[in-house]
């Protein structure tokens, strides 16, 4: 069964700095893009960042020159250093898998697959 355990997240001043991880398991037999989005109460879930299976990435304009993606392909894990944090970075923050290569197989390899989130709060 695939799984995606987010950490990280926690409450800062604004200034500062937090990084979260995203390990993904269960996957087998197939190749898959990572992104992060956040959702503040009352507003949809959004687009912050991703980075796909050669380790391009992109990034929401809100967040470009503060936010850094990478990953840990050794350790399944992708990243997010969040520097200069705003109090409207305040959002939960969700890991999502995008099948890029293999056949979709519910149990290993998810077409898209979500985490539980990981709540970021910065205060000003």
């Amino acid at each position: 069964q695939v799984q995606l355990v987010e950490s990280g997240g926690g409450s800062v001043q604004a200034g500062g700095s937090l990084r979260l991880s995203c390990a993904a398991s269960g996957y087998s037999g197939c190749r898959y893009g990572m992104s992060w989005y956040r959702q503040a109460p009352g507003k949809e879930r959004e687009f912050v960042s991703a980075i796909n299976t050669r380790g391009s990435t992109s990034y929401a304009d809100s967040v470009k020159g503060r936010f850094t993606i990478s990953q840990d392909n050794a350790k399944n894990t992708v990243y997010l250093q969040m520097n200069s944090l705003k109090p409207e970075d305040t959002a939960m923050y969700y890991c999502k898998t995008d099948l890029f290569w293999g056949v979709v197989d519910p149990v290993s390899c998810p077409r898209t697959n979500w985490g539980q989130g990981t709540q970021v709060t910065v205060s000003s």
